[in-house]
C-alpha cells in the first residue's frame, strides 16, 4: 500500500501514508526486515511507510493510550494504521463482552479522529471451522461486529510450504481463496492460485444429533458445552449448533433446566 504497488493480485492505485503500530518485535530487528523486503521493492515506499516507535507500552484500553496512537497518526498524516497484534494495544480480558465492546469503540474513535483506515492484526481461537473467517477471532464475539473486511491466514496442510487467505466483506461478496507462498530471500508473498473453493455447505444437524452429543457426554451439559460437542461431533459451524439446540428444545428432545441441558427422564 505504501509504495501503490500491485502484490499478489491485489489492485494499488495510488501510494498511501501508513502506519505501522507493531508490538511483536524489537524494533532493530522490525527495521531490518523492512530492509530485506525493500531490496525487492526499492525506494517507492520510503516517504510513505511509517513506524511508531513509540507505540509500546500505550494501550488503547486507556484514554492517554489512545491519545497516543491519535496523535502519532495525525503527525504521520496517516491514512492506513496498523496495529499488530491487537492484544498488545490493551489489557482488558479478551473473552469480556462488555470489556471488547469498550475497545471496538475505541477502535472506532481512532478511526474517526484521523479518517485513516485502521487495519487490525488478531489471533485466531485454537479450533475453528471452514466458514468462519471473522467470527474465528479468539475472544468475545465484539470484535466480529465492527470491522468491514475481515481476511484469514491459515496453514491448510503442514506438509505444504503455501497459506491460504480467506475473504469475509460485510458490504459486498467475498473474493475466491487464495494460495500464497512466501519467499525467505526477500519476505515477500506471492500468489501461486487461487485456491480450491471447499463444496461444504451448511452442514444441517438434526435433534437427534444433539441428543447423541448429550447422550456421549453424561446426559446434563451447560449451553456452551452442548454446542461445542455439536460443533466436533458434526462439523458445523456456531450458528447452526445454536439452531439445533433450540429446534431440540421446542421438539421436547432435550430439557433446559437451571442452566443445564438433559434428556428427558
Amino acid at each position: 500500500m505504501a509504495a501503490g504497488s500491485n502484490r499478489i493480485g491485489f489492485p494499488i492505485p495510488a501510494p498511501r501514508r501508513v502506519l505501522v503500530c507493531q508490538f511483536e518485535l524489537p524494533l532493530p530487528q522490525f527495521v531490518s526486515r523492512l530492509l530485506v523486503m525493500r531490496r525487492g521493492l526499492g525506494p517507492a515506499a520510503d516517504h510513505h511507510l511509517l513506524v511508531d516507535t513509540r507505540a509500546t507500552g500505550h494501550l488503547l484500553s486507556a484514554p492517554q493510550g489512545l491519545n497516543h496512537f491519535i496523535v502519532a497518526a495525525q503527525a504521520a498524516a496517516a491514512e492506513v494504521i496498523v496495529l499488530d497484534p491487537l492484544y498488545s494495544t490493551h489489557d482488558q480480558d479478551e473473552n469480556d463482552t462488555r470489556a471488547m465492546a469498550a475497545l471496538c469503540q475505541a477502535l472506532l474513535r481512532l478511526r474517526d479522529a484521523t479518517r485513516a483506515a485502521v487495519i487490525v492484526v488478531h489471533h485466531v481461537r485454537k479450533s475453528i471451522t471452514r466458514e468462519e473467517i471473522g467470527s474465528a477471532f479468539r475472544g468475545s464475539s465484539a470484535l466480529h461486529a465492527v470491522g468491514d473486511t475481515y481476511m484469514l491466514l491459515t496453514r491448510p496442510s503442514p506438509q505444504l510450504p503455501t497459506l491460504e487467505l480467506r475473504f469475509q466483506f460485510r458490504y459486498s461478496a467475498p473474493q475466491p481463496p487464495r494460495l500464497l507462498k512466501l519467499d525467505p530471500q526477500n519476505l515477500w508473498f506471492s500468489s501461486t492460485a487461487s485456491a480450491p473453493v471447499a463444496q461444504t455447505s451448511r452442514h444441517k444437524v438434526e435433534p437427534v444429533d444433539v441428543t447423541q452429543a448429550l447422550s456421549t457426554r453424561g446426559g446434563q451439559l451447560r449451553y456452551s458445552e452442548l454446542r461445542q460437542k455439536i460443533m466436533q461431533q458434526t462439523e458445523c459451524s456456531k450458528r447452526t449448533a445454536q439452531l439445533a439446540i433450540s429446534a431440540a428444545c421446542k421438539q421436547g428432545s432435550i430439557i433446559h433446566n437451571d442452566g443445564q441441558y438433559r434428556l428427558p427422564l
